[in-house]
Parts: structure tokens; C-alpha cells; sequence
């Protein structure tokens, strides 16, 4: 159980990347297992990040002035991204994209 003072959202396009990954390890390289074990990894270091607090993490560094910073998290061949926001007095950890490590991350994170 999670005992945190942080209320936990997904954003859709983190879904979509996560279902891509999924898919293509899957059925591209025909291993359900390792998908389905890149799932157990995910949720698990989510919660784990949850749980010790959002933003006692190192903020990822950004060329660009953002509302609200990102934090990330590294699992195998992908980095996790999300923020820390605040609406009404509550505290969110909003996880909001799944992305290769190969992938252009600074092009994607605009």
C-alpha cells in the first residue's frame, strides 16, 4: 500500500507510448514475456518514486523555462517522465511520457 501525500495521473499520450513499447517488444521481436515484464517494471518503479516523494529527485535539466519541471525516471531502454503539480491544495504526480533512450527526448519533451 502506498502511503504518500501525492495523488498519482497518467496523461493518454504516456498510455500510448507505453502501448507502443509493449506491442512492439511483443510482437516485433515476438517476446510477450519481456513485455509484459517491461509493464511489472514500470508500475513498480512508478510507485517506488511515488511513495519516497516526487520531487526529492534531481529535476531534469531544460533549456526551456517550464510552468512545472520535469522528473524522470530511467527503466531498461526507456526514460520516464513527469511532474509535480499542485491544484487545490493537493499534491500530483503527473506521469506524462514513456520515450526510447534513442529517441530526440529534448525534441519530444516541447
Amino acid at each position: 500500500m502506498i502511503h504518500s501525500s501525492y495523488e498519482l495521473r497518467y496523461l493518454p499520450l504516456f498510455y500510448e507510448e507505453l502501448n507502443h513499447a509493449v506491442s512492439y517488444i511483443a510482437f516485433n521481436l515476438c517476446n510477450p514475456e519481456a513485455a509484459d515484464n517491461l509493464i511489472d517494471i514500470i508500475e513498480s518503479a512508478i510507485l517506488t518514486r511515488l511513495e519516497q516523494g516526487p520531487e526529492s529527485f534531481e529535476q531534469v535539466p531544460s533549456r526551456q523555462e517550464r510552468a512545472h519541471p520535469y522528473y524522470r525516471i530511467y527503466i531498461k531502454n526507456y526514460v520516464i517522465y513527469y511532474v509535480v503539480l499542485e491544484e487545490n491544495g493537493r499534491k500530483i504526480m503527473e506521469v506524462r511520457r514513456l520515450l526510447h533512450l534513442l529517441e530526440n527526448r529534448e525534441k519530444k519533451l516541447k
